[in-house]
């Protein structure tokens, strides 16, 4: 039988895409969304009538006892905490999908309520694990000497400001660029937000461009090393969410968690450093 998965954070285009993947044209047999948390409105009715889903709860908790995981994809990552931490505590394995959390603060407490109930969690951005990053992650170019990631990025978002879009860009470096995170650099460049700052000896820059109504910047990449350099965009096609969905029913199989808690936790400060810059006023000459 498969998994039983509760799905909260409708409002994101992201639970169109899981429940896609999971019920209606399935990547694997191994699990099923059953259940989704949230206002029983039009387009929960719509979802749920698409993938053949009974249950509409208003929160969470009300869950626990009902389902085998839980997937939080709120759009807003302040959000994240409240609903991951109870099923953690009881030891469900929980995906958060993209932030982990709006705040390092809150980022700890999922991860160690995650200890507590010795429940499998991880967190990721979906463009972290699509084909053109797997190619800039394998590239040979020598010793690292410096990863640039241009994406999308509004630091006035209604969900938590950077964070929201933010994440993809952070979470991408990081995964080119891995270590713990020094301390930042904030500029504004026009519409852009770029942040610098230092990972492993590694230049890490994330040039965060403001979307317009017709459109936004696509995501691109360039690593730098003593040998080589390698440049191009990091395309997402339809089923750009699929490989993260396929990360995250290996951990259910497995129990055994894609990420540790310092590859989780290093885009988030990185984003929360760049959230308080960004949040003070500016110095008159």
């Amino acid at each position: 039988m498969p998994l039983r998965i509760a799905l909260v954070g409708t409002e994101n285009s992201h639970a169109d895409h899981i429940v896609e993947h999971l019920n209606v044209d399935p990547v694997a047999d191994t699990a099923r969304i059953v259940a989704l948390v949230g206002a029983d409105d039009e387009r929960n009715r719509k979802l749920a009538a698409t993938g053949g889903i009974t249950q509409i709860v208003p929160t969470s908790a009300e869950l626990l006892g009902g389902v085998d995981a839980l997937i939080v994809t709120n759009r807003d990552g302040a959000l994240h905490r409240e609903h991951a931490v109870p099923f953690l505590e009881a030891g469900l394995p929980v995906w958060v999908d993209k932030p982990l959390a709006a705040s390092t603060a809150d980022a700890r407490a999922i991860l160690d309520a995650a200890r507590r109930g010795g429940a499998a969690v991880t967190s990721y951005s979906a463009v972290r694990w699509v084909a053109d990053a797997d190619e800039l992650a394998a590239a040979e170019v020598g010793e690292l000497q410096a990863v640039t990631v241009t994406g999308p990025a509004d630091p006035d978002s209604e969900y938590s400001g950077i964070f929201f879009y933010g994440i993809h860009a952070a979470d991408l470096a990081q995964r080119l660029a891995p270590g713990e995170p020094g301390p930042v650099t904030v500029e504004r460049v026009g519409s852009t937000v770029v942040v610098r700052y230092l990972c492993g000896g590694v230049l890490v820059t994330l040039q965060l461009v403001k979307p317009t109504d017709d459109g936004r910047v696509p995501f691109h990449a360039e690593i730098v090393g003593r040998t080589g350099l390698v440049s191009h965009d990091v395309r997402l096609d339809s089923e750009y969410v699929v490989p993260g969905l396929k990360v995250f029913l290996d951990m259910l199989e497995t129990g055994e968690r894609p990420l540790d808690d310092a590859r989780m936790l290093a885009p988030i400060t990185v984003l929360e450093q760049t959230h308080t810059i960004l949040r003070q006023p500016v110095q008159e000459v």
